[in-house]
């Protein structure tokens, strides 16, 4: 029935960095919300998203490292705000930036940014967006031009707002990440984050220091011309949400398309690569 959803309840062991895997992948995947419980994962995908043969894209489930099983129900509509309070945690990166909710209090960390957590993919928890945001607190954002492409709830967006970026457009296909990154972005009082829905097909004509590309290595690989073509002479490229072993096909795109590898990050064999032009 339309509205409602398809209940998955993954078993895993060991849990972690098993649980946060599953979470990443399925995320991409289309699943819209996870409830982490002691022996694994409760996750949710709507039934009108759902195909038969999805979880054969789940790497992790073929994996001989990590024990998954699971069982699947049909639920109606859950109260989302209400399943995430009950769930979420707050997060401190390199005890330098904390991501937490309204309903949580202040980590007192130099950038702290409070999201609505929602159903939006990338609250910091999954380790793309843990890599994305060590990356940014590593890099000089001060008075640049940053794409976010593929921004989830925004919080990329956001903390290269805080380091001090001129302007940044946070784009997503997706009209609830949209709708997610908007009360974000609003909430941490970004006045130079520009929030759109849409793809690559918004970057024409557009020139930015600094692009952030947290999305799959399929359509990294698919839209890299377009990043190429809208990054300004000595900029940088930040890419994840691939793993560790996608690396080698992500640097000889780049390098073919005239960038330079500077350096990547690894987290439970997830990925975020620099490069400069």
């Amino acid at each position: 029935m339309v509205g409602n959803y398809f209940e998955f309840r993954f078993k895993i062991e060991p849990l972690q960095p098993g649980s946060e895997i599953l979470i990443a992948e399925l995320g991409y995947l289309g699943f819209e919300s996870f409830v982490e419980e002691e022996d694994g994962v409760t996750a949710y995908i709507p039934v009108e998203e759902y195909e038969e043969d999805l979880l054969a894209q789940v790497h992790i489930l073929q994996s001989d490292e990590v024990e998954i099983s699971y069982s699947k129900n049909e639920i109606e509509k859950v109260n989302w705000n209400e399943e995430w309070e009950k769930n979420f945690t707050p997060i401190v990166i390199d005890d330098r930036c904390s991501i937490r909710a309204t309903f949580h209090p202040s980590a007192e960390t130099e950038y702290e940014i409070v999201i609505d957590p929602k159903m939006s993919f990338g609250t910091g928890h999954h380790a793309t967006t843990h890599l994305m945001i060590q990356h940014i607190l590593k890099n000089d954002f001060t008075d640049k031009n940053v794409l976010d492409m593929g921004c989830g709830t925004g919080v990329l967006a956001i903390l290269a707002s805080m380091k001090g970026a001129h302007i940044v457009d946070a784009i997503d296909i997706d009209n609830w990440c949209y709708q997610n990154s908007l009360e974000n972005v609003e909430r941490n009082n970004c006045d130079n984050v520009s929030v759109e829905e849409g793809g690559a097909e918004l970057l024409e004509g557009r020139k930015y220091h600094i692009i952030l590309a947290n999305i799959n290595r399929n359509i990294l690989l698919r839209d890299l011309p377009v990043y190429v073509a809208s990054l300004e002479a000595n900029g940088e490229l930040f890419l994840s949400g691939f793993y560790e072993e996608d690396v080698s096909a992500i640097r000889k795109a780049c390098e073919e398309l005239g960038l330079k590898y500077v350096e990547h990050l690894e987290r439970n064999n997830w990925v975020a690569v620099k490069f400069s032009k």
